[in-house]
């Protein structure tokens, strides 16, 4: 992606990336060398990998502020790279985040079915059979572990947080039971909390607030979490049979359709009663406009009428909710969204 808007810029450019070590010297040890070097000569400078800078923030902000080059920064490691430098660069940075494919974006290439095992990640749709998606999914998920894991959180016991993240792949479209979790894990209360921040952060997880305006009869507080991608969950839960013979099919399609709301950057709840009546997504429309959504893997006449659409009408009237099952997935996902 960058390469691309790297190639259609017009005006004098370079592109570099701090895995040139010498290049990182230069920047970090003669900073004003390295203006004077690739900063001042160009009218665009793209620098990729800038998270291996250390105190990268600041020095950047020394350069913008004192020349009129635009620069391009990006790193695959998200954490490191806003604590690097976002945090020092208030007022002075555009931030974009570059999710995996989406359904429209390849929905010509593979089915619905296909993108709800495997997700979107680029070298995972590109590759041509089932065993080679699967062994992609298995290095995207070791090479977090080597370097969002082990060099940025530092944690050299990481066999624990690899059960928590199984744990949370066991619950998604489900309320997250911390204490279950902690279990599972041998993590205490608040590691987990700390941790699911940290996966969050780390693009693997996202953790979808409750609706709600009656504190004494809806849930407020228990999140419930999703996959960023659908692959890397079934590839921790060991599970990449088809839709129709799994037990996990609904929940599996819900987290489809999550993943979608994430890249599409929409705005979403799920509300849940404390007698346990629930709608699985409330989408922000804007302006106090929301629209709800029920997924299921087939619709039965039972579902069109359930004590929780009901229970939810008549808490939210104005609120429209609308079922879905595989089939209008699959053909109207685009549209819907």
């Amino acid at each position: 992606m960058l390469r691309h808007i790297f190639s259609n810029l017009s005006g004098k450019k370079e592109f570099l990336t701090f895995e040139d070590r010498k290049l990182l010297e230069l920047f970090v040890k003669d900073t004003d060398g390295f203006i004077k070097e690739f900063v001042i000569p160009n009218k665009y400078l793209f620098i990729d990998e800038f998270n291996y800078a250390p105190k990268g923030g600041k020095l950047l902000k020394y350069i913008i502020d004192t020349q009129e080059t635009k620069i391009f920064i990006s790193g695959s490691s998200s954490v490191d790279l806003s604590i690097q430098a976002v945090k020092y660069l208030t007022g002075r940075i555009f931030i974009f985040t570059l999710h995996q494919f989406d359904w429209e974006e390849i929905s010509k290439k593979i089915t619905f079915e296909e993108y709800s095992l495997y997700g979107g990640y680029p070298r995972v749709v590109l590759s041509k059979t089932a065993e080679e998606k699967q062994l992609v999914v298995k290095n995207i998920y070791n090479t977090y572990f080597l370097r969002e894991v082990k060099d940025i959180l530092g944690l050299t016991d990481d066999y624990k947080l690899s059960q928590m993240i199984k744990g949370l792949a066991l619950q998604i479209g489900n309320l997250v039971e911390y204490q279950e979790v902690g279990n599972i894990s041998e993590l205490s209360f608040r590691t987990v909390k700390s941790y699911a921040n940290f996966l969050e952060k780390t693009f693997i997880c996202r953790f979808v607030k409750p609706f709600f305006k009656n504190k004494r009869v809806e849930i407020v507080k228990n999140p419930k979490v999703y996959f960023f991608d659908t692959g890397l969950r079934n590839y921790i839960v060991e599970d990449f049979r088809k839709l129709d013979s799994r037990e996990d099919k609904g929940a599996l399609l819900e987290n489809a359709f999550a993943m979608e709301l994430i890249k599409h950057d929409v705005k979403f709840n799920f509300w849940r009663s404390k007698k346990q009546a629930e709608v699985d997504f409330i989408v922000s429309r804007g302006n106090r406009r929301y629209q709800g959504y029920e997924i299921k893997y087939k619709i039965g006449d039972k579902d069109k009428d359930s004590i929780s659409l009901r229970s939810f009408r008549h808490q939210y009237p104005r609120i429209p909710v609308r079922m879905l099952d595989y089939a209008l997935l699959n053909k109207e996902l685009k549209t819907i969204l």
